[in-house]
């Protein structure tokens, strides 16, 4: 039986009082930090595929040296990769970073873009940090769906899709846009300490009586 919009008005309310207590992810800490797009969407490049315990001091360490476009490009790749070490992936990252800058500077005047279309034209930009730069950079709507919100969303039952980007699509019929803006920063909290991919915390988890545990095996 698939989740209504009832029940994960329930499960959303119920996670925003106990995730309360838990850290930020680092993306969503960056956006509340600065309220800058520009910073928001350089964590995000430094965050993929890379732990938050790493994303976060990486991207301080490099906006306290340079915080817009003109002044990144000031800086040599080998000096980025240096400051953002160890990310993963941070040779191809420095050089993306470059790459978003400059085309920030001559396709859009110094701006960052606030549509996802515009953002994705640039270098390293997929759906997922082009979402993210829309919801926490310029707080527009939008949903953002990764690993996270990916699994846990078909593991309540809510939807049933495959890939991250049918869950976007799905969300995006379904549920409720006041939930929207704070569904991945929730979900992607919730994921990155209760409900983990392999052998999830149901025994920990006050949605366990909601939830569907679709495709759980073993949990703890």
């Amino acid at each position: 039986m698939m989740l209504s919009n009832k029940d994960i008005s329930r499960v959303v309310k119920i996670l925003k009082k106990t995730a309360k207590d838990l850290p930020d992810p680092s993306v969503t800490l960056v956006g509340k930090r600065w309220k800058n797009p520009f910073l928001v969407l350089i964590s995000c490049v430094l965050s993929l595929r890379t732990k938050d315990a790493v994303t976060l001091p990486a991207s301080e360490r490099l906006f306290a040296i340079a915080h817009d476009p003109a002044g990144i490009l000031k800086l040599s790749t080998d000096k980025i990769e240096k400051i953002i070490y160890p990310v993963g992936f941070y040779k191809t990252k420095a050089k993306s970073i470059k790459s978003i800058c400059q085309a920030i500077i001559e396709k859009f005047g110094s701006q960052v873009p606030d549509t996802i279309d515009e953002l994705l034209t640039l270098h390293g930009v997929g759906r997922k940090t082009a979402s993210l730069v829309v919801t926490e950079g310029f707080g527009k709507l939008g949903v953002c769906v990764d690993t996270h919100v990916h699994r846990i969303s078909n593991r309540l039952g809510y939807v049933t899709t495959k890939t991250p980007e049918e869950t976007e699509w799905a969300l995006r019929k379904k549920l409720p846009q006041k939930f929207w803006r704070e569904y991945n920063a929730l979900l992607v909290t919730w994921g990155q300490n209760i409900c983990k991919p392999i052998s999830p915390f149901c025994s920990r988890c006050p949605v366990d009586k909601i939830c569907q545990r679709v495709g759980v095996n073993t949990s703890r």
